[in-house]
């Protein structure tokens, strides 16, 4: 991440950013990463070669030597055992798969275009592993994470949980181009939010989550909205947007109720569209607790500290799925589900 730059224009583009793994956000949303690591051949553990990950950082790795992060991953790469209170998290896995178990008994495997999305109103535990399912070839990673804030009338809510299947996720078709929505409308087709406490649950807020795969030389044209903020992020590869070339890795802040054209340049790659309409309350936030204010976010981090592994019935803080497990979702009540589609073996 880095300083803003603001536009020497009077187009649609307000201010101008880095943005690579970590992406700097606006009012509902507080955060997002975009993880794209180029994973070896796995081994019998679902892990890269020992030899390598030995050099790393261990259990705080985010520097992609041999082309791919462990993150707090010691032996799997991925996310150990850690906390969420008082927001949602919304993973899109476009390439890879995710492990995921958590402190009130839930697991399960997705990738390869599913999503999961977590309202954590309350105190909640789970980690989320990159397994290297294949054996005998590399395991490219490309995983995005939204964090969207929720009202201070919705903190302390009951956690909710729900594996969104690649088949159920709402899509537009274009020219060139394929627009994946989590949330929000285009051209007439909506996204299903999954729980009703989100703040994109309701139209009036505006909140769209919008990823565009375009090809080189396709072009989309983002129409005006009504909402209060506006983000475009451009990863992988260069695009032009309002007539102008911006880099792999660029964060613009738009003008809302602008036309804004899109154009990919000769690689194809991911464009994400983050807008809504501002909670605009003041909260507080430290570490993986966002509340009111500075005493129920240091009483509710103690509490994640003392709580974590008492709460955690899982044998390991990095539980993986056995090597060759399709996906899945099991909830702690032992209900199941699937995707109809089967495994691509992508």
């Amino acid at each position: 991440m880095g300083l803003f730059g603001r536009s020497n224009n009077s187009g649609p583009v307000i201010k101008e950013q880095a943005a690579a793994l970590h992406w700097d956000t606006d009012d509902p949303f507080l955060f997002a990463s975009h993880h794209l690591d180029n994973y070896p051949k796995g081994n019998e553990r679902q892990a890269p070669p020992y030899e390598e990950v030995k050099r790393k950082d261990q259990g705080n790795d985010y520097h992609k030597l041999f082309g791919y992060r462990m993150y707090t991953g010691r032996v799997t790469p991925g996310f150990q055992l850690h906390a969420h209170w008082g927001y949602e998290t919304v993973t899109l896995v476009s390439k890879g798969y995710v492990d995921h178990f958590d402190s009130l008994g839930n697991q399960g495997r997705y990738g390869y275009g599913d999503m999961q999305w977590i309202t954590a109103g309350s105190r909640y535990h789970h980690c989320e592993m990159y397994p290297l399912v294949f054996q005998d070839r590399p395991n490219p990673q490309l995983v995005t994470q939204i964090m969207i804030n929720l009202p201070l009338k919705d903190k302390n809510t009951p956690v909710e949980i729900t594996t969104v299947w690649k088949e159920d996720i709402a899509t537009v078709d274009g020219d060139g181009w394929k627009a994946t929505l989590l949330a929000g409308s285009l051209d007439g087709v909506t996204a299903k939010v999954p729980h009703c406490t989100s703040w994109a649950a309701d139209p009036a807020h505006h909140v769209r989550i919008m990823k565009l795969d375009m090809e080189p030389g396709a072009v989309f044209t983002l129409a005006p909205s009504e909402a209060g903020t506006r983000n475009l992020y451009i990863t992988e590869t260069g695009a032009k947007v309002a007539g102008k070339e911006y880099p792999a890795g660029t964060r613009l802040k738009l003008k809302p109720d602008a036309e804004v054209q899109i154009e990919m340049l000769s690689e194809p790659s991911e464009v994400w569209i983050l807008e809504g309409d501002p909670i605009g309350e003041k909260q507080c936030q430290w570490g993986p607790v966002v509340l009111a204010n500075n005493a129920e976010v240091r009483k509710a981090n103690n509490e994640v500290r003392e709580k974590e592994l008492e709460n955690w019935n899982w044998e390991y803080v990095n539980q993986k799925q056995p090597l060759g497990t399709g996906r899945f979702y099991r909830a702690a009540d032992g209900t199941e589900s699937r995707p109809k589609e089967p495994e691509t073996g992508e």
